[in-house]
């Protein structure tokens, strides 16, 4: 089966960076503030948020730790000359390690979730001091896959990109002429040396973003994805996966007992006053 995952990059461009403008300018704000890896992502938005609201009002933070890769550290600042926007290098080794220390068994999985917390720590902070709101760069492959730390990278005020596969992601960027060394490089969240997004995940993204369309987008059943030709272990795997970490893609769960319950009732556009 030809599964086509190809978006019109000028539309949605354009209706990105009006989602960016008017979900900022309705809260009251005029600024944005966002962590910059030296990915493909968190680039992407960079790009977006400053087509939407001026290179002056967009804050990018690079927040290296001691085992962060130098070529990240380079990307992120190819970005932020590119785009000529305020930034600020913020090393979050210290504060992380705070905590690392007390535990030298720790997983490598408690030690990135750690990291990624203590960005966000840091973005929120920034938030305050730049007057801006934090940007969400997680895309909608990691959010379905669960492939983010609640709380941490997943954290934001508003997510321009959650609703691009990651395949959709590489597409636009390089409609956007984003540099080659940033959208051809192997997805990585950098947590620590040598780690890759794929490698850990154990299949490809340009493999799991069809399949994911097919489950999400078009409502296909397991059987039915594996009657197009997918491996039932592989459908089975990124159906549990998408299952399992539901939880992440929502506001924590509230107890109704209310006939207008925040979250659940009350959420409409007029409930913040447009």
């Amino acid at each position: 089966m030809e599964i086509d995952l190809s978006v019109n990059t000028d539309l949605v461009n354009n209706l990105l960076t009006r989602f960016i403008r008017s979900e900022i300018t309705r809260t009251g704000y005029s600024k944005a503030v966002l962590g910059l890896s030296g990915g493909i992502d968190s680039a992407l938005v960079a790009y977006l948020a400053v087509e939407a609201l001026g290179a002056e009002n967009v804050l990018c933070v690079r927040m290296p730790y001691k085992t962060s890769s130098q070529d990240s550290l380079d990307h992120a600042q190819l970005i932020i000359d590119e785009l000529n926007v305020p930034s600020l290098t913020i090393p979050i080794t210290e504060m992380a390690d705070g905590l690392i220390d007390k535990y030298p068994d720790m997983s490598k999985m408690r030690k990135g979730n750690i990291m990624a917390r203590c960005r966000m720590i840091t973005l929120y902070d920034q938030s305050e001091a730049f007057k801006g709101l934090v940007l969400g760069t997680g895309n909608k492959t990691e959010s379905l896959l669960g492939y983010s730390t609640i709380f941490g990278d997943a954290a934001c005020a508003i997510n321009p990109i959650g609703d691009l596969f990651k395949t959709q992601v590489r597409q636009l960027s390089r409609a956007l002429k984003i540099p080659a060394p940033i959208v051809d490089k192997p997805p990585s969240a950098d947590l620590w040396l040598g780690q890759t997004d794929e490698q850990e995940l154990g299949f490809t993204y340009e493999e799991v973003d069809r399949l994911l369309y097919l489950i999400v987008d078009q409502r296909y059943s397991p059987l039915e994805c594996i009657e197009e030709g997918f491996d039932k272990l592989f459908v089975d795997t990124v159906g549990e996966r998408i299952r399992r970490n539901h939880y992440k893609r929502i506001m924590p769960p509230i107890a109704k007992i209310s006939s207008r319950t925040a979250g659940s009732d009350f959420l409409y556009l007029r409930d913040w006053g447009t």
